[in-house]
């Protein structure tokens, strides 16, 4: 079977994810007081919600040509709707602008009022255009060069039959103050993404702490010192019962050239409940040599894995 070169290049990236240095051993657990397991729950319970509304009714993901893409349910369309009129319309795409024809039937709404014609503002502009047809809601993204239509079905089972997150036992041994070293305002990382694509992205600086005696190294993917930093990381458990990709973990303000690192909230990323996001991957910096045995876990061999896009 012949792979595409977006594949072979993600299975490259994968590879890399897990070509780390030999496991140490865990940290001591440290046992949480009733009032974090409070705080987490409550954090857990935003986490899910976030999936439920964002994420698990995403129900598509349609890159864009250059010139008409017409729409709907008949599978002769450029895109095929999983429901609505077989002829939905059009969306035309010239250069980096789409507008959108719809047909009489589709009974198209932007902001309350109904259109047959409307340009589509992309999610980089800040204020994406949403356009609801029935239950459907879709909106234009770009992704370095890809402009596609990203399609949500809030009547969807999949935010219903979700079974939740699972995470490792709370152990605040994976809760670290790190020391904060700002960066010139220049630097940047190349962070991939799960379509192949590589960006340069600015950093605020890197976060260096230890876990069991270890020194390890984390670098901010545009976060914010003064109101929270963001990190994309993988470490050896990546290869078992973590995230293959890596996970993400946010952070609050650094004060006082510290920042604390609290591994029990690191999470997956969209990608692991829904084929049709575009997540980051964590960038060769960021790939930790200790095992993170804190934080959301993954299955292997029943989860969701990086598709083929349309």
């Amino acid at each position: 079977m012949n792979r595409s070169p977006r594949l072979v290049l993600v299975g490259v990236v994968l590879s890399a994810l897990c070509a780390v240095a030999p496991a140490a051993d865990k940290p001591t657990p440290v046992a949480a007081d009733t009032a974090y397991q409070q705080s987490f729950e409550k954090w857990k319970t935003e986490l899910v919600d976030d999936l439920k509304q964002e994420w698990l009714p995403l129900a598509g993901l349609f890159w864009l040509k250059q010139g008409e893409n017409n729409f709907g349910t008949d599978p002769k369309n450029a895109i095929v709707f999983p429901k609505g009129p077989a002829q939905a319309g059009w969306f035309t795409l010239q250069g980096k602008t789409v507008t959108a024809k719809f047909a009489p039937a589709t009974n198209a709404i932007i902001s309350g009022k109904s259109v047959t014609t409307a340009e589509l503002q992309p999610d980089t502009s800040g204020n994406a255009t949403v356009v609801e047809i029935g239950s459907l809601r879709l909106h234009v993204i770009v992704r370095g060069d890809r402009i596609g239509i990203r399609l949500k079905d809030v009547a969807s089972d999949a935010a219903r039959q979700y079974r939740g997150p699972l995470f490792f036992p709370l152990d605040l041994s994976y809760r670290v103050t790190a020391t904060w070293l700002p960066s010139d305002g220049k630097q940047t990382v190349d962070v991939p993404n799960v379509l192949g694509d590589v960006t340069a992205t600015p950093v605020a600086g890197t976060a260096v702490f230890k876990i069991n005696g270890q020194e390890l190294k984390l670098t901010d993917l545009g976060g914010d010192a003064a109101n929270g930093l963001f990190f994309v990381f993988s470490d050896p458990t990546s290869k078992t019962n973590t995230y293959p990709g890596g996970r993400f973990l946010k952070a609050g303000p650094v004060a006082n050239g510290t920042v604390v690192l609290d591994f029990n909230r690191a999470y997956n990323p969209p990608c692991s409940v829904t084929p049709y996001a575009t997540c980051p991957l964590a960038p060769k910096e960021n790939r930790l040599s200790v095992p993170i045995a804190a934080g959301e876990e993954y299955d292997h061999n029943t989860g969701h894995h990086y598709p083929v896009r349309q």
